[in-house]
């Protein structure tokens, strides 16, 4: 087994910023109308159409050498708008090309479609493709926190310096969200540009249903002798760590003689991950009797796991931990408490670390949306959530011509009895309010300047008020009940 030297991959940090980041190419795929991404989602939120195109950059490979990534890029089709960026990262991909950048192209670049979502909702929107992945050569650096980080500063930097030379006009907002891996990729993005530019340089991130806790609860959940059904993760983990860390020669030094043939194929892109993780779970029941997913890996090196804290896997597993810290900006990390897949307990975890390191509980908070539901099912939720959050702070002129004219006040807030909406021009405006698991809790309704509306059956609680005007447009407004 090789030596690792944990402190050379900050490095990585240094060796990316000597080369000028910059867009190599942009390559449109398509445009979406306003309703065909309204229907795409089924959401009341969306604003405009979309424009989406891949995105070839400038960044650095998992050795720290010069390489070319991709990604998407998916803007408002409004014209001189200005618009918050935000990043999505984006969860596990079962092959090299399953990425956002192939979106249209391949079945697997299917999660490129939340582009569209967001920048239908006003945010320039970019989706990294991760090292290793999409045009990136090698094999992809799975939860590995500062390749994930280097690739996503690289397109942030690049999209900055292009977007000016292309009418495409930004503000200084940044949004930062994700879901699974990508709650993982999204929590290590906001902590490092918390770290690096300061807490003003995150206007808000919601992270969801990520594996924050590798060193923990994920280590726990691997050396557990229950049945796990997702026993390719371990795999899809090892191989990442390998290319960055280079810990073993060969995949026979980490894993048994059974595995080997379907794990290599994996590696080889010979076979995707969902196929990979119904061959090991196959050769698991026939070898051992049950899929127990520790039995692939090798005896001797399980018991270093287990028994010895200063074991390199170990090492490496807490170096990429991604919760301890405080975050100052508003943050949600968003979770079911069902998932079968990452345990809820990440989240856990690391809102109650983030408290014990003094985080303010008003402005970092952990959100159960819905305790039901297992780990594909709690997309929907956490997507609503994370929409609404962020419309609290959004700061676009997206779709507002309708009401440029029309300063909309929203008093008293915090409200505990009756709200009332002023402006000099409220004729044909109706209203809705949403709370913050996008259930609507109070039906569309014209705006009664006068009379004021009732909110007081309402729970206590931050909630969005949606304004639509005769012509379509939309403006949101956050309020507090407070009984």
């Amino acid at each position: 087994m090789r030596q690792i030297l944990l402190p050379f991959f900050s490095l990585l940090f240094i060796t990316t910023s000597v080369f000028s980041q910059q867009v190599v190419s942009t390559t449109y795929i398509d445009s979406k109308t306003k309703n065909e991404i309204t229907n795409l989602f089924g959401v009341p939120f969306i604003q405009c159409g979309a424009d989406y195109y891949k995105i070839e950059y400038t960044s650095v490979d998992a050795k720290g050498q010069l390489d070319t990534l991709s990604g998407l890029l998916c803007v408002p089709d409004e014209p001189n708008v200005t618009s918050p960026v935000l990043v999505y990262e984006h969860g596990t991909s079962a092959c090299k090309t399953c990425v956002p950048s192939r979106y249209e192209q391949t079945p697997g670049g299917s999660e490129g479609r939340v582009g569209l979502l967001f920048a239908g909702m006003g945010y320039a929107t970019l989706l990294p493709d991760y090292v290793g992945m999409g045009d990136g050569r090698g094999f992809q650096t799975y939860v590995h926190d500062t390749t994930i980080i280097t690739a996503t500063e690289d397109l942030l930097d690049a999209f900055k310096a292009w977007a000016p030379n292309n009418d495409i006009n930004i503000n200084d907002q940044l949004f930062i969200t994700g879901y699974s891996q990508g709650g993982y990729g999204a929590m290590a993005f906001q902590k490092y540009m918390q770290q690096t530019y300061g807490q003003n340089s995150v206007t808000a991130a919601a992270h969801s249903s990520g594996p924050y806790s590798l060193s923990g609860v994920m280590r726990d959940l691997i050396l557990t002798d229950s049945v796990y059904s997702y026993p390719a993760y371990i795999p899809n983990t090892m191989l990442g760590i390998n290319e960055v860390y280079e810990v073993y020669n060969s995949i026979t030094e980490f894993f048994k003689a059974p595995f080997i043939s379907d794990i290599q194929k994996y590696y080889d892109g010979n076979i995707h991950l969902s196929e990979l993780n119904q061959r090991l779970i196959d050769t698991l029941n026939a070898t051992t009797g049950d899929a127990i997913a520790h039995d692939m890996i090798k005896d001797n090196i399980l018991s270093s796991i287990e028994n010895d804290s200063d074991y390199s896997i170990n090492k490496i597993l807490r170096y990429n931990d991604v919760f301890k810290w405080k975050p100052k900006s508003p943050t949600r990390i968003f979770y079911c408490k069902a998932d079968d897949q990452v345990p809820y307990m990440n989240s856990v975890v690391a809102i109650d670390t983030m408290y014990s390191r003094g985080a303010d509980p008003n402005l970092v908070k952990a959100v159960d949306v819905d305790s039901t539901l297992i780990h594909t099912e709690c997309v929907p939720p956490a997507f609503t959530s994370t929409i609404l959050f962020f419309a609290g702070y959004q700061d676009t002129d997206l779709s507002l011509t309708d009401f440029k004219d029309n300063t909309l006040e929203i008093y008293p807030n915090p409200v505990n009895d009756k709200l009332y909406i002023k402006g000099n021009n409220t004729k044909g405006l109706k209203l809705s309010i949403w709370d913050m698991k996008g259930e609507k809790v109070v039906p569309k309704q014209s705006v009664k300047s006068e009379s004021g509306m009732d909110v007081s059956r309402l729970e206590n609680g931050m909630y969005i008020v949606r304004f639509e005007s005769d012509g379509g447009s939309s403006k949101y407004q956050k309020i507090v009940v407070q009984n």
